[in-house]
């Protein structure tokens, strides 16, 4: 009885959170502007409590609009199947080959003969590797790659079982390093290429990709710093099974690359590639965005053949074993901020924030960096640094500061994320880590990161002259 009590309790907890926080909040939002904010408070309810799948959950964006016609349909309907959900698809399909033909045990244990079986090694090598390659390339692409190897490494040493103490501080590497490394260079999400175009509109000249890599590539190292020692924290202390002899003897014993195998990773390898050098080919095939290069890719698997003549992959596998939930699980995200922006909840917390009497200095800088990282919980870092940027302009100019500073402090805030399930992050939990792990830990190492970033902001703006003039 009581547990049956308690799984309703859970269940009722985000309509009741929903029903109350109505009241509490329309007369400041709006009728349409609190049911934005009460929903992700009952979506965050629901990802912690898991009274049903998070994919379901996923889902509410949907059925509240539907219900409350808070925003024309299509603009809720249409983030389900986004571009970037596209690429989801087909990182997907490709990374169904690496099971079917044994290349992700191959790929994992040649990553175990490098790294070893230290957890902390592990943590190390799993947050570097996913944050320096997001500076290259889109995050929700890194997280793509990484996860599937990561998990494909666990299930060997589990011998076909996850062990979740040993996942959740890797998969947590994974899905925040992906997210921090975006901004350590202007090619390392479109968020920074938003953040340029406002800064040259500022600046009445051409922002030099130098400049921006000079001032954010000494505080991405600090913030990546903060990450590991977090991490490191709260890994257990355990090794994995196996030595690096043993893992060397187990690679040897694989033999050389089937042809389904060697078809599976050039496949991949191809689709990244094409993501990295887009700007040398975009003026050729403007179509090929690096959504569809993914989904080409992974569509040319149905038609190729392994080793032994049989199809890389079929449609009855695929349908089976996509991982629609984690699909689902991103796309609410972004779904979610949508209706909160055109249901005006941005606006009106942008408001709130220009009536707190700033007059530039710690507070100021404190003010934008909570701003920032709040909007890209709820969003996406893009989402957010469109909605801060032109309040940070405007907030200055009003109070007679040079802005270039606070743009800059605002751009790390927006892409540094660790809360809630939504955009990259959403991948590692589609790969098995807890959300309600995620989310208190999230909101652990968010306080902190808040903390470090409006500290070396205000240093850098207060005692660096050099970091605002560009």
């Amino acid at each position: 009885m009581d547990g049956f009590l308690r799984k309703r309790g859970k269940l009722l907890s985000g309509p009741v959170a929903f029903v109350l926080g109505l009241g509490l909040l329309s007369p400041a939002f709006g009728p349409k502007g609190a049911a934005a904010m009460v929903m992700a408070v009952w979506m965050a309810l629901w990802w912690v409590f898991r009274p049903v799948d998070i994919a379901v959950t996923s889902m509410l964006p949907i059925v509240i609009n539907a219900v409350f016609d808070l925003i024309p349909a299509a603009h809720v309907i249409s983030q389900y199947f986004s571009e970037i959900v596209v690429l989801l698809l087909g990182a997907d399909l490709l990374c169904l080959t690496w099971h079917t033909t044994g290349l992700d045990r191959r790929i994992s244990v040649r990553v175990l003969c490098n790294i070893g079986s230290s957890m902390k090694q592990q943590v190390f090598a799993w947050l570097a590797v996913s944050t320096v390659l997001s500076v290259f390339l889109p995050n929700v692409v890194v997280a793509a790659i990484l996860c599937p190897i990561a998990v494909a490494m666990l299930e060997f040493l589990g011998d076909g079982q996850v062990d979740r103490r040993m996942a959740m501080p890797i998969l947590l590497a994974i899905g925040w390093g992906s997210g921090i490394g975006g901004f350590g260079s202007p090619i390392g999400g479109s968020a920074n290429l938003v953040a340029i175009s406002y800064l040259e509109n500022l600046l009445g000249h051409e922002f030099m990709y130098v400049d921006w890599v000079v001032r954010f590539l000494p505080i991405l190292v600090l913030i990546a710093a903060l990450n590991l020692v977090f991490l490191w924290h709260y890994t257990p202390d355990v090794h994995a099974h196996g030595s690096r002899d043993y893992f060397r003897k187990s690679y040897a014993a694989f033999g050389p690359m089937k042809r389904g195998e060697r078809i599976g990773l050039w496949l991949f390898v191809l689709a990244a590639v094409l993501v990295f050098l887009r700007p040398l080919y975009d003026g050729l095939v403007p179509g090929l965005k690096p959504a569809y290069s993914f989904l080409c890719c992974g569509f040319c698997m149905f038609f190729l053949h392994d080793e032994n003549a049989k199809p890389m992959l079929t449609w009855k596998y695929a349908e089976h074993n996509i991982m629609w939930g984690m699909m689902f699980l991103f796309a609410s995200g972004m779904a979610l901020g949508r209706v909160m922006i055109e249901t005006g909840v941005v606006d009106t917390l942008a408001a709130m924030l220009a009536s707190c009497h700033l007059a530039g200095g710690l507070g100021t800088v404190a003010a934008f960096v909570v701003f920032a990282s709040c909007m890209s919980e709820v969003s996406s870092n893009t989402a957010a640094v469109s909605i801060a940027l032109p309040i940070v302009l405007s907030i200055s100019a009003a109070l007679g500061l040079d802005p270039v500073a606070y743009v800059l402090v605002v751009i790390v805030a927006a892409n540094c994320a660790y809360v809630l399930p939504v955009s990259t992050r959403a991948i590692p939990v589609g790969f098995g880590l807890d959300a309600a792990t995620q989310i208190r830990l999230g909101l652990r190492l968010t306080v902190l990161n808040m903390i470090v970033t409006t500290v070396v902001g205000y240093l850098c703006l207060r005692f660096i002259p050099q970091f605002e003039q560009l």
